[in-house]
């Protein structure tokens, strides 16, 4: 494997955005996000990614195949939900930039390219000024009923890139999981 990473901008991330999308779907299908999605939905959530002019998609390539794209916008281009808790905290929205998904197909996935994603979008929202970066995860609990046995949280690989959890901090965004019939909500 010859795994390249490389940084996409502006009008630039357009051209990955169905590939982001594809990646959405198959990664985010697997626990903890149980994700059901569709192309059509990715379309439309995506749309407010691509309109900021600040945005960053990184990309993983696999002898030119897209393998993992890890996305980046100001927290004004996110939905209210996501904004809500900062927001709630009273702080100033236009100095926080949001680390939107990390999404890496599974056989490429310990080899270094999520330490590469985070290094590529805190250095384009330093560079852009920003003070503040952050993410979020879906919460699920410890005994819940599709949680494979080999699973691995996510926790220390964020600890070790010096974040953590912020109590108070959590949002609720609403999708509909493998087992379900309808959307629910589910808390970030």
């Amino acid at each position: 494997m010859d795994i390249i990473v490389k940084p996409f901008v502006g009008k630039d991330i357009d051209k990955y955005r169905l590939e982001l999308a594809r990646l959405r779907i198959e990664v985010f299908r697997e626990y903890p996000y149980l994700y059901d999605g569709t192309i059509a939905y990715e379309e439309e959530y995506l749309e407010s990614v691509v309109q900021s002019e600040e945005s960053l998609f990184v990309v993983a390539f696999d002898d030119g195949k897209v393998v993992g794209v890890s996305t980046g916008v100001p927290l004004l281009y996110e939905p209210f939900e996501v904004q809500k808790p900062w927001v709630e905290a009273g702080a100033e929205l236009s100095e926080i930039y949001y680390f939107s998904e990390s999404v890496l197909s599974k056989a490429y996935r310990g080899l270094g390219v999520g330490v590469k994603f985070f290094e590529e979008r805190e250095k384009h929202a330093r560079q852009l000024g920003y003070k503040v970066a952050t993410f979020c995860g879906v919460i699920r609990s410890d005994n819940h009923p599709n949680k494979p046995e080999e699973y691995k949280s996510l926790d220390s690989f964020w600890r070790k890139r010096g974040y953590h959890k912020k109590p108070g901090y959590t949002c609720l965004m609403s999708w509909k999981d493998i087992n379900e019939i309808d959307a629910s909500e589910k808390q970030l």
